[in-house]
């Protein structure tokens, strides 16, 4: 294995984070993806890494004019200053009037004579990175596969001895059908982007390392993002390297009858799902959780698809639950979250930060709805839910998941979510009628940290905060979706919706 001090960091902390620390120093990388995701911001960021650590890198474009690389670092706030760029044009000039090329016609160069220039640019600069922009036109200066593959094979050797990281781009557009196969076995390690086309909302981009001999990387695709500053990789979450030790205590809202529902409270390192129909006070409650939480110290994040935060923020309020103090103090923090915007790998990733950099200890996802019309695209996005999920658990993290049901009444359904997998404790919220009002009835119907209350319980919220009451004795058909109160109006609250 590599050790770390033999590693070359990329300039992307994510991509870092899949390799290891970074690229094995001196060896021959291939990057390959098609136009659109991101090789060349990727290249750049390579280089600029180098130039920052005070080494000498230089960009050979046979595709691009260096006024073109100019332009996109200029739209990621980027200089290339100090950067060696060496483009066709160069070429072209160096070798004379007798064979000058258009760049639409560089198939007509000769190849030995083009190569040659390249290597002589090398050893006048003598760079420790080395970027190589496109293998595509190599192939068209080449004509012949064979002829081709001997000059991959003839730069690897010349490489070698120089102690330069070298990165080959490739664009995929040759339409040869055994590129990719040389090429890999031929190369120290294979990076392969992504660009996807989605029915609604931007492209989605992702990276799989194919290969890296000597590192231990992460396996399987991860999301990244191109944006103002650079390309973001989102490496894969993989819930069994966070194992964190924590004292496996009960989680208190602060209001007594609401902890005894489960034995207490739910425990730390345990998602609850709160789950009924659209009003009916699943995210007030985890409100009310996050409030006490805040009020002891802790440290608590909200991720909201739904609602707006000013909204969420004013309604909060009106119950008595005031969170914009602990914003200000920075216990609390609430992340409004674009569904048209954001990958699984993206949310994971925030979450990770949320928990790793914020210490947060308490987190709210409102809602699952929200998350899952975030990306319906997205295969295995239950399971990508499910390992965040074993995550949090595994840092103690107490998470609250929210999840409107469709329709005001109906089964117990939860649509495609399958609760008994997604979460450890599950709240069920439902509306009933009585005495000509519409009331709201809670009730625990899982809790895998404990003992829970079977009861059924009057739910309150107004101006003083959420109330229950006792048990609901004379209540049927909650298992039918539509509860029907036939009892005692004793046992009922007065004047739930009073000031």
């Amino acid at each position: 294995m590599q050790t770390q001090s033999s590693r070359v960091t990329t300039g992307v902390l994510g991509l870092d984070a899949v390799i290891g620390g970074g690229l094995p120093q001196g060896r021959l990388y291939l990057l390959e993806g098609p136009p659109g995701s991101g090789k060349t911001t990727l290249s750049l960021q390579f280089l600029l890494q180098g130039l920052k650590q005070g080494e000498r890198c230089l960009y050979i474009t046979l595709s691009e004019t260096a006024e073109e690389l100019r332009e996109v670092a200029t739209a990621h706030g980027w200089s290339l200053d100090g950067l060696h760029l060496f483009e066709l044009g160069s070429a072209e000039d160096a070798l004379g009037n007798g064979r000058l090329q258009s760049v639409l016609h560089s198939w007509e160069v000769e190849l030995d004579e083009t190569v040659n220039l390249i290597q002589a640019e090398v050893d006048r600069i003598r760079p420790s990175r080395v970027v190589f922009d496109s293998l595509s036109e190599l192939r068209l200066l080449a004509q012949d596969s064979l002829r081709y593959r001997r000059q991959i094979l003839a730069l690897k050797q010349y490489f070698a001895p120089q102690s330069a990281t070298v990165i080959l781009v490739d664009d995929l557009t040759s339409g040869a059908d055994d590129r990719d196969g040389q090429l890999h076995s031929l190369c120290h390690g294979v990076i392969s982007l992504e660009r996807l086309t989605l029915d609604f909302g931007p492209a989605r981009r992702r990276l799989q390392v194919q290969k890296l001999r000597g590192v231990n990387f992460i396996a399987g695709y991860h999301d990244i993002a191109i944006r103002t500053g650079g390309l973001e990789v989102f490496p894969r979450l993989i819930a069994s390297d966070h194992h964190a030790d924590f004292a496996e205590a009960t989680l208190a809202s602060g209001i007594t009858e609401v902890d005894n529902l489960l034995g207490g409270g739910p425990l730390r390192g345990t998602s609850t799902l709160l789950t009924g129909p659209a009003g009916s006070g699943k995210t007030n409650l985890a409100l009310q959780y996050v409030w006490a939480a805040c009020t002891r110290g802790e440290k608590c994040c909200i991720f909201e698809f739904d609602e707006r935060v000013g909204t969420l923020l004013a309604r909060a309020k009106a119950l008595g639950i005031d969170l914009e103090p602990h914003i200000a103090s920075g216990r609390l923090e609430i992340m409004q979250i674009d569904p048209a915007e954001i990958s699984p790998g993206e949310f994971s990733w925030n979450v990770q930060k949320a928990v790793e950099e914020r210490d947060c200890s308490v987190l709210v996802i409102d809602s699952l709805n929200g998350y899952v019309a975030a990306m319906p695209q997205e295969k295995q996005l239950m399971l990508q839910l499910h390992e965040m999920l074993s995550y949090l658990n595994q840092k103690g993290v107490a998470t609250f998941l929210v999840n409107p049901q469709h329709g005001l009444v109906g089964t117990m359904s939860t649509g495609n979510l399958n609760v008994s997998y997604i979460a450890d404790a599950v709240i069920l919220f439902r509306f009933f009628e009585a005495q000509g009002r519409i009331r709201k009835a809670v009730s625990v119907i899982k809790n895998r940290g404990g003992a829970h209350e079977d009861t059924i319980r009057e739910l309150k919220i107004n101006r003083q905060g959420i109330a229950l009451s006792g048990p609901l004795k004379e209540f049927k058909g909650i298992l039918t979706g539509t509860p029907e109160f036939v009892g005692d109006s004793a046992s009922l609250l007065s004047h739930p919706y009073a000031g």
